[in-house]
């Protein structure tokens, strides 16, 4: 995910209106991708027979053939073709919890706050520069975005940021809904932002005698806010940390809140809110990378931040009074993009606008904040602790590792004539043969915004030209390195250029159920089912200001590895969970970090440049060779 560069010049409903639909692939393209992708990664008696199926649904008058015919009618339809079953197949449909394996997190510098005062200084300076950022976006003034990188220059869609603070994804038993507000709040209905404190929920209005609150009177109403929270006689159960637990699981707990008028109204002001700010209490834990990480993604469990958190909501900002800040986001509405963007111009914002602590003239006396009223049962405590034991568990399972690699960056790397993004994957595909002895199926978001209303396709980096490079990094192989970062590149533009290979068997696989077909056996076959296994969830987020993206792993076996590359050095969060015998995130971070090295050493051997041995003996592997890993964390 490249930094992107924006035209203030070109009216972005004007550039929507003139992007291309997204491309539907030749279908014989699609499978010949599709078994080069495969081949290498299962055996070969399996890929036999996967080939054989293949070849059979792809024939003339197959079941393929139908299904294209009836994507291309659908293409002729729609806007996007692959959108609304894209939604359902990654995000709406998916049961797991949403902190940890869906919601990203974007953690901003760690503030040295000197007391409460000053954090909620710090939060009521964010909260305006989060309004000016969606009067940008209701007012349609945000420039457009860009294309850096692979085919850099062309327009993206913009969609994606009238989103942000408009979506909500509310719990469904089989299948989430999304839940969109006006852009524009009715005189009736203020808009307002809900402030968690303490667990507690509070309603802010942020408009007031028609006008939007400036920043001290954001700060006035966040210290009383504080002072409410801080009222024990009047708080009520952590209710958000039903919004942690599985989507099945909270939409029956949802069930049982809305029986009551009381609790349906404050559902209706969550789901309705601009965002969410959560004021974190201290937690004394150390503010390393990892731990200010881990408490993004899940606030530290039910006894530090966990249920100060409602994850619904698409944009959350954290402001921890210990200084620990940035912003989670629900996945569903947008990509990360969106989340690197705004958090740009939100720190930018914070280090080039001076605080103005001015009382509007306008506005003498504000209505008080109001508490979220919640009525409880003892079902729905019985529930509640259900949830919280669960949240316990995903937090007690997670283990993170942020890494940062100081030995050199993009600029080192641009130096060679390679692509840093595929350059790194490259590397990634290293460290996972080195810890396990094969590679897997390898997610890498790939952005389709050049096409209206595109989200994302994937990036199979895990090629036959990355295999043979590193069981050829015993003979350091130049050419294979190179051969492998062509195929990553290649693959990258056939991605962002709509001609991938997931999305499209997506959309054929949607269509068969569509048109109540029996299921191919395309779709039934092993390979198919390994090939969706993602053990490898890979992202590159790009960023200028200083802060870094974290996620966690999307099956049980699996990592998720999210970079940063900057000029002189490469950020990483590599998450695994700790009850996989097979993973063990620090383990995975020795071996990245061993493989950038030997990959450097390489190119500086075939520049004809020295050796600098000296970094290996600084770097924390402590050792050149790293066998394949087979045993858990310690």
């Amino acid at each position: 995910m490249p930094i992107l560069e924006r035209d203030a010049s070109r009216d972005p409903a004007e550039s929507q209106h003139a992007l291309p639909k997204v491309p539907l692939p030749p279908l014989k393209q699609t499978l010949d991708m599709y078994l080069k992708s495969m081949e290498h990664l299962v055996g070969k008696e399996q890929f036999s027979k996967t080939k054989t199926i293949v070849e059979k649904f792809g024939a003339r008058g197959g079941a393929g053939e139908t299904l294209q015919k009836k994507l291309l009618e659908r293409r002729e339809m729609t806007t996007n073709w692959i959108y609304d079953y894209w939604l359902q197949d990654m995000y709406l449909t998916n049961r797991v919890a949403l902190p940890v394996n869906s919601n990203p997190a974007m953690v901003f510098p760690k503030q040295a706050f000197r007391d409460r005062k000053d954090a909620l200084r710090f939060a009521a300076h964010l909260v305006t520069g989060v309004l000016e950022y969606k009067s940008l976006i209701d007012t349609q003034a945000l420039a457009v975005d860009y294309a850096r990188g692979q085919l850099a220059g062309t327009p993206l869609c913009m969609r994606q940021y009238s989103r942000m603070f408009t979506y909500y994804r509310r719990p469904g038993h089989t299948a989430d809904t999304q839940i969109e507000s006006p852009a524009a709040a009715a005189a009736s209905e203020p808009e307002h932002i809900i402030v968690a404190c303490k667990n507690q929920f509070f309603v802010l209005d942020i408009v007031s005698n028609l006008k939007r609150l400036n920043e001290m009177d954001i700060l006035s109403q966040l210290e009383k806010i504080v002072s409410m929270a801080e009222r024990s006689q009047d708080s009520l159960p952590p209710f958000g940390l039903f919004t942690s637990d599985g989507r099945k699981e909270w939409a029956q707990a949802r069930d049982e809140l809305i029986k009551d008028p009381t609790n349906r109204a404050s559902l209706a002001l969550m789901e309705s809110c601009v965002c969410v700010v959560c004021l974190d209490e201290p937690t004394k834990l150390e503010p390393s990378d990892t731990n200010r990480a881990l408490l993004l993604l899940h606030g530290g469990g039910r006894d530090m931040n966990g249920g100060n958190r409602w994850y619904d909501k698409s944009m959350q900002y954290v402001v921890g009074m210990d200084g620990v800040c940035g912003v989670l986001c629900e996945h569903s509405p947008f990509e990360g993009i969106v989340m690197v963007q705004s958090s740009e111009y939100l720190l930018k914002y914070m280090t080039r606008s001076p605080s103005k602590m001015a009382r509007s003239l306008s506005v003498t006396d504000l209505s008080p904040p109001r508490r979220l009223p919640w009525k409880s049962n003892p079902h729905i405590q019985a529930l509640l602790s259900g949830s919280s034991d669960r949240l316990q568990r995903l937090v007690a399972n997670l283990d993170m590792d942020g890494y940062n690699f100081k030995f050199y960056g993009k600029e080192f790397i641009k130096k060679q004539r390679m692509s840093p993004d595929a350059y790194i994957q490259v590397a990634l595909q290293l460290a996972f043969y080195r810890c396990n002895g094969r590679l897997v199926s390898t997610y890498e978001s790939a952005s389709i915004r050049r096409f209206q209303e595109g989200r994302v396709d994937n990036i199979r980096s895990a090629t036959p030209e990355a295999l043979a490079f590193v069981k050829s990094m015993t003979d350091e192989k130049m050419k294979r390195l190179r051969d492998a970062i062509k195929a990553q590149t290649d693959y990258t533009i056939a991605a962002i250029t709509g001609m991938a290979i997931d999305n499209h068997l997506l959309g054929l696989r949607e269509m068969a159920k569509e048109l109540k077909m029996e299921q191919p056996d395309i779709f039934s076959d092993e390979t198919y089912r390994a090939s969706n296994q993602f053990i490898l969830s890979t992202s590159q987020v790009s960023t200028v200001m200083e802060m870094f993206c974290c996620y966690g792993p999307v099956v049980p076996n699996g990592y998720g590895a999210c970079y940063n590359p900057q000029a002189n050095h490469i950020v990483f969060c590599v998450s695994s969970f700790r009850e996989s015998t097979e993973t063990c995130s620090a383990v995975f971070t020795k071996a990245l970090e061993q493989g950038l090295l030997e990959i450097r050493d390489l190119c500086h051997r075939s520049g004809g440049r020295p050796v600098l041995r000296d970094s290996i003996q600084r770097s924390r592997t402590g050792s050149k060779v790293l066998r394949p890993i087979t045993t858990q964390c310690s």
